[in-house]
């Protein structure tokens, strides 16, 4: 085995970056939007769900 190897740190845990992002209206996970975001906002899973109804309601 090779003396000089060593392990790498952990790396830290990620945390996400920018402004409070708001939560979803129907699930309450994190979107993309910030808080400030005015209106009904949507997780992006809860945005394809909601597209697909609508695309299928006529």
């Amino acid at each position: 085995m090779d003396e000089s190897y060593c392990d790498a740190p952990a790396a830290p845990a990620a945390t996400p970056g920018g402004p409070p992002y708001a939560e979803c209206v129907l699930c309450r996970a994190p979107t993309e939007y910030p808080e400030s975001t005015r209106g009904a906002t949507l997780c992006p899973v809860c945005e394809w769900q909601e597209a697909g109804r609508n695309a299928c309601s006529g």
